[in-house]
């Protein structure tokens, strides 16, 4: 029941979130449309990926109200240090900005998993070393992004869909210590989290192991407008956007 009541709070206040968006294009609250920029990797930038089908951007723009605008700076393929070129990029009139990035930088140490280690105790410290860098990486990517004084959400990174048993397990295992760190970092200053593990939990909702289909960049759009409609009915403080 509790659930339920919960759900029917979140509704509420994402619908009071679209009528503010709505009116403030028709002059009812005497401001500007909003205009979302995606910042990170193909997460967002998933053209390459569906086949034809529609990117998550376009997918955005069918969401957000008439005259609301959506932007895509995120790159196929950027890690947590390229973000700050492309936020210097991203259009000026940005209202909105949404962050996924982590999954490359996680990517690049898959291989730590691999190596030998003489006790759990020296392993968990080589792990606790890639956490350690990447979350000095993610802290000033972070700085920059917030230097802006805009809403932003921040993304986890989903849990990968490898079709051996054994490399997907200790791929979910070892992005733990990435979502940690976008979690903690959320939590911390306030901000929105999309939880993308919970947006993107079916195996239809992956073009392959890593990237997102159609349907999954519907999920993720759906969040991302989700976030903008809270932001806009004056929900400014963490609140984790799942899959319900």
């Amino acid at each position: 029941m509790a659930a339920t009541s919960g759900g029917m709070a979140r509704r509420a206040v994402l619908g009071r979130g679209f009528a503010v968006m709505a009116a403030s294009h028709a002059g009812g609250a005497g401001v500007p449309p909003g205009h979302v920029v995606l910042l990170g990797d193909s997460i967002l930038d998933n053209k390459a990926y569906v086949g034809g089908g529609p990117d998550v951007v376009t997918q955005l723009r069918s969401r957000l109200p008439a005259g609301w605008q959506a932007s895509l700076a995120a790159v196929n393929g950027a890690v947590t240090v390229d973000v700050a070129r492309q936020l210097a990029g991203a259009p000026r009139e940005a209202t909105h900005l949404v962050v996924s990035i982590g999954g490359n930088d996680a990517a690049r140490q898959e291989p730590v998993l691999g190596e030998p280690a003489r006790s759990v105790g020296e392993g968990l410290a080589r792990l606790a070393g890639v956490q350690d860098r990447f979350r000095q990486d993610y802290r000033a990517m972070l700085a920059t992004v917030l230097a802006q004084r805009l809403p932003t959400a921040l993304c986890t990174i989903y849990d990968p869909r490898f079709p051996d048993a054994q490399r997907r397990r200790l791929a979910i295992a070892g992005l733990t210590l990435f979502n940690d760190v976008i979690a903690r970092e959320a939590f911390a200053r306030g901000l929105p989290l999309i939880d993308l593990r919970l947006v993107c939990s079916e195996e239809a909702d992956f073009a392959n192991p890593i990237e997102p289909s159609a349907r999954g960049g519907a999920k993720i759009a759906a969040a991302i407008a989700g976030f903008a409609a809270a932001q806009e009915a004056g929900g400014r403080r963490s609140i984790v956007h799942g899959g319900g």
